[in-house]
């Protein structure tokens, strides 16, 4: 494939209301990520503003840290380039054949209403692209439009963090909104695992969402998948 991936991250390191750090849940790059590379496929980091990338703490705590995880927080070079991160509104659309948004309590902060990433996406989506995002990070699909000026997502098969999983991780009344609700506002069929923390993919065309960060990888996959039928 000639064209590339971006991966978009969040530059927000706490949470606006109780000013607590948050950020990039680095699973949900890393996991991404490592699977793409397998197939030789090119990808960007890029973050809104630029530069430094805040990782959520959590999310390289002990009871959390996986081996892949593991890995790539402790390779310099790839630390070197996630805190290099290219600035969003620099780069060129038509470069890129999947846009996809890594999620972490960060990304509620700036994502939705970037403008940046809004028309980032429309390009790449109107290009017939595809649009992708895990967990926190689907609320960047919560205002991109087509070609049309629909919502992307109205009518859209989607799954994105549950109000379960907020609650379980004692978050409800630190978030500026809830995405399951904002989703389900936007016009989109969201739906969600039985049960929470456990990995659930929606595909719906070139729209493709993961849940929570147990979903990262199979996520990648769905894109790997949505990429043959697309390339051919």
């Amino acid at each position: 494939m000639d064209k590339k991936i971006l991966v978009v991250v969040t530059n927000i390191d706490k949470y606006e209301s109780t000013k607590e750090p948050t950020g990039l849940w680095l699973g949900e790059l890393v996991h991404f990520y490592n699977r793409i590379q397998k197939d030789g496929i090119k990808m960007d980091i890029a973050s809104i503003q630029g530069g430094n990338v805040p990782i959520d703490p959590l999310s390289v705590s002990e009871n959390i840290l996986d081996e892949v995880t593991r890995k790539y927080y402790e390779d310099e070079d790839f630390m070197k380039k996630l805190n290099s991160s290219l600035k969003l509104g620099e780069l060129n659309p038509e470069d890129y054949r999947v846009i996809y948004f890594t999620g972490g309590h960060g990304t509620m902060w700036d994502f939705p209403n970037s403008s940046e990433i809004q028309e980032m996406s429309k390009t790449i989506y109107e290009n017939g692209g595809i649009l992708s995002a895990v967990c926190h990070g689907v609320g960047a699909l919560l205002k991109i439009k087509d070609k049309n000026g629909e919502l992307a997502i109205k009518g859209k098969e989607v799954t994105g963090y549950s109000n379960t999983e907020e609650e379980l991780a004692n978050a409800m009344n630190k978030i500026p909104f809830q995405l399951e609700e904002e989703l389900k506002k936007a016009g989109a069929k969201y739906t969600k695992a039985l049960n929470p923390f456990v990995s659930y993919t929606r595909v719906d065309g070139t729209v493709i969402t993961g849940q929570n960060p147990q979903s990262t990888e199979e996520v990648a996959e769905k894109v790997l998948d949505v990429l043959k039928m697309i390339e051919k």
